[in-house]
C-alpha cells in the first residue's frame, strides 16, 4: 500500500536536526525568485489574489501553494519553481489574500480550510487549456490541496499533486507549536498574523471584533478570536479543527497524491504522519524521512531540496 517507510533522503549530519535544516532552508539560505509577471484575479465576492507565473510550456504547469504567513516569493516556493522551470514547467505561485505585499480588500484572511481560492485558481489555469496541472503545497499550502481534493469536484488537468511538511491534524501542530524550541516558530507566526489582524479591525470595525487581535498567544486564540467569528462556518474552536483538518476529508481524494512529512518536523504533532490512514488509502502516498524538519530537506550534494526533486520523481511516476 501507499506507506513509503523507507525514504532515501539522505541529508549531511549537521542538517540531522529538525531545527536546524529548518532554519537554514527557510531564513539563513536565500534564493532568488524567477522572473515572474504578476497578475491580478479578481474574485467573485469584490476581492482579489496576487497570482505569479513563468509561462514557457502550455502542455504542463505547476502551481505552487505557499505556507502560514509566507508568500509566492518564500525559498522553499522559490527552491521548487526554480527546480520545475529547469525541467520545462510552467509555473504559478499564487498568494492568499493579504500574501504577496498588498492588503486585501474583504475583513477576512485565509486559513488551511481555505479552498474556494485555491479552486478559483485552478478553474483559471484550466481555462489557459494546461493539459496537466500539478498542485505542489507547503504545510498551510499543503493543507489547502488535501482539503481541496478531498471536498470539491476536480477538473481532469488536474493530474496530481504533493504535499510537503503538512499537519493532519491541526490540533496537533497546533500544541507542537507550544512546547520547546517550537515555540520560536509559533512566535514569528503570532506576530505577523496579529498585525494583520489588528489592520482587520481599523478597517472593518463593525465586522471584526475589536478585542480579536488582544492576547493572542498561539493558534487557538487566532482560530476563536478571529476565524470562527469573521470567516464563518464554523461554531467554535473544536469545529474548527475537526472541518479543517485534512485528516478528516482524505477519503474523498481521487487522484495520486504524495505528502512528506519528517519525522523531527518542528511543527507536526503526533497525528501529523498518517501511517495507518495511507496503508489503507488508494491515492494518498505517506514519505516520512526520519530528518528534513519543515519545508526544508536539504540535499547533501544538490542545491536542490529532496522534497522538490521527489514531487517532480513522483509525477513523473504516476504519469507513467
Amino acid at each position: 500500500m501507499p506507506y513509503i517507510e523507507n525514504s532515501h533522503y539522505e541529508t549531511d549530519f549537521i542538517f540531522q536536526n529538525g531545527h536546524i535544516s529548518t532554519i537554514y532552508s527557510g531564513i539563513i539560505r536565500k534564493l532568488g525568485s524567477p522572473d515572474y509577471d504578476r497578475e491580478r484575479l479578481d474574485l467573485p465576492d469584490g476581492d482579489f489574489l496576487l497570482l505569479d507565473k513563468y509561462v514557457q510550456n502550455k502542455e504542463m504547469a505547476i502551481l505552487l501553494c505557499h505556507g502560514l504567513e509566507g508568500d509566492s516569493r518564500k525559498n522553499y516556493n522559490n527552491a521548487c519553481a526554480n527546480y520545475f522551470i529547469e525541467k520545462g514547467f510552467s509555473v504559478f505561485a499564487w498568494n492568499n489574500r493579504s500574501c504577496g505585499g498588498e492588503m486585501n480588500l474583504l475583513p477576512k484572511l485565509y486559513h488551511h480550510g481555505s479552498i474556494d481560492d485555491l479552486e478559483f485558481v485552478v478553474k483559471h489555469l484550466c481555462k489557459k487549456n494546461f493539459k496537466k496541472i500539478f498542485l505542489v503545497g507547503f504545510s498551510l499550502g499543503g493543507d489547502q490541496i488535501l482539503n481541496y481534493l478531498g471536498r470539491n469536484t476536480i477538473p481532469p488537468q488536474v493530474k496530481a499533486a504533493v504535499a510537503i511538511s503538512a499537519p493532519f491534524q491541526l490540533r496537533s501542530s497546533s500544541e507542537k507549536l507550544q512546547e520547546g524550541l517550537s515555540k520560536i516558530y509559533l512566535s514569528r507566526f503570532i506576530r505577523k498574523i496579529r498585525t494583520k489582524i489588528a489592520a482587520k479591525v481599523l478597517q472593518f470595525p463593525d465586522a471584526v471584533p475589536s478585542d480579536a487581535g488582544k492576547s493572542i498567544k498561539n493558534f487557538d486564540d487566532v482560530v476563536a478570536r478571529f476565524i470562527v467569528p469573521v470567516h464563518g462556518g464554523y461554531r467554535d474552536l473544536e469545529d474548527y479543527y475537526l472541518q479543517a483538518s485534512p485528516g478528516n476529508s482524505v477519503d474523498g481524494i481521487k487522484l495520486p497524491i504524495l505528502v512528506i512529512n519528517a519525522w523531527d518536523d518542528p511543527i507536526l504533532g503526533k497525528d501529523d504522519h498518517p501511517v495507518k490512514l495511507a496503508k489503507n488509502h488508494d491515492y494518498l502516498f505517506l514519505e516520512t524521512p526520519h530528518h528534513g524538519g519543515h519545508c526544508a530537506f536539504p540535499l547533501k550534494i544538490s542545491k536542490n531540496p529532496y522534497s522538490v526533486v521527489r514531487a517532480y520523481e513522483f509525477f513523473k511516476e504516476v504519469e507513467g
